[in-house]
């Protein structure tokens, strides 16, 4: 059974006014509320976070932590659905909303893909080919694991990874002991390691009707474990661009999913394309939608949520996305008379090291 089998009915199709719940407060809730408001919704942001860059943009905020039922209880008596803006918010947080308001995507997928050794065995009962991987639950199954998977080969920690955190690399010569106790003693999978020749991803929108829309195929290049460029449309084959698509279609309808997804693909030196990850929401990889195409990939997810159709995406032209990471933000300035390049801040106050402060989108003509 997949984990969308027994999910509540479809809710009712929104109205312009209607008040639109977002869990989290980064980025991509603020991109999803300032999408929402384009199409005549208002949102109520739930975040425990009170510097949220969303809260700047929305018309209601709660800051309260995702375990108090009380402030829970108020944030779905003020909306007329919920969703979320990351994957990392409590499960229990959406199941114990989603028995007193709808709650989109359905929380059993939110549990799925918080677990990666859940996540690669739902992909791999499609029959989609991931990376080779074994679960390694403590300390003394990581050898019998390795002995499986051989070398190299990733650990991950099951939950609460991104961005590389969680993950060491084992070698020849890596003592597993040391590695175990790197991604901190906490149940894992380890995964062979894929010797791709690029990374791609497919940010796909399914609506309660189970219609999919598909954007064009992204490239991704990461840097020091963090997204720095996208680039569309990749540089694969038609073959693969459709298979990557049918990939991400297949899952979306498997979930019977409402909002947007992304699909993260290997693209191996033959042409074989291997799922990695899946992301239950809006995505980085997603951001040139925003200039660069008819219909952005918050549009989408917000008319999912609501019941209305789905945009049929048309793409502008060539696209790259450029993340401002850390102090990169500060320069900010150079792109603003750049012809075709488009500057979105989140006004996040701190700037960290690896922390996403905003990004540029430049669109070429084909």
């Amino acid at each position: 059974m997949s984990p969308a089998a027994a999910t509540m009915p479809a809710p009712a199709v929104l109205k312009a006014d209607a008040t639109i719940g977002i869990l989290g407060g980064g980025q991509l809730g603020r991109m999803l509320a300032l999408a929402a408001a384009r199409l005549g919704f208002r949102c109520h942001v739930f975040s425990p976070s009170p510097d949220s860059p969303a809260f700047d943009v929305v018309h209601r905020v709660t800051c309260a932590d995702y375990t108090d039922t009380e402030a829970l209880d108020r944030f779905a008596g003020d909306v007329d659905v919920v969703t979320y803006e990351f994957e990392n918010v409590p499960a229990e947080t959406a199941t114990f909303l989603a028995a007193r308001i709808p709650v989109l995507p359905d929380p059993k997928i939110l549990a799925t893909t918080q677990d990666r050794l859940a996540e690669k065995t739902f992909v791999a009962g499609l029959g989609i080919a991931t990376a080779a991987f074994a679960d390694v639950g403590e300390a003394a199954a990581l050898k019998s694991a390795m002995g499986r998977i051989g070398r190299p080969a990733v650990l991950k920690t099951r939950r609460f990874g991104y961005d590389g955190k969680g993950q060491a690399l084992i070698k020849n010569g890596s003592d597993p002991q040391a590695v175990w106790r790197e991604v901190g003693g906490q149940p894992c999978i380890l995964e062979a390691f894929v010797p791709f020749e690029r990374e791609v991803s497919v940010i796909a929108a399914r609506g309660h009707d189970g219609a999919v829309e598909c954007f064009d195929v992204t490239e991704n290049e990461h840097r020091d474990h963090i997204l720095k460029i996208s680039r569309v449309p990749a540089a694969i084959s038609q073959a693969a661009e459709r298979q990557a698509r049918e990939i991400a279609q297949t899952i979306a309808q498997a979930f019977g999913y409402v909002g947007v997804l992304a699909v993260e693909m290997f693209v191996l030196r033959d042409g074989r394309l291997l799922v990695n990850e899946i992301a239950p929401r809006v995505h980085n990889s997603g951001h040139w939608t925003l200039d660069g195409v008819s219909v952005s990939q918050f549009e989408q997810h917000i008319r999912a949520v609501a019941g209305w159709p789905l945009g049929k995406p048309i793409r502008h032209g060539r696209v790259e996305m450029i993340n401002l990471i850390g102090n990169e933000v500060e320069d900010y300035r150079r792109w603003l008379d750049v012809p075709g390049a488009a500057v979105h801040l989140y006004g996040k106050a701190a700037v960290r090291p690896g922390r996403k402060m905003g990004h540029i989108t430049r669109v070429f003509a084909d």
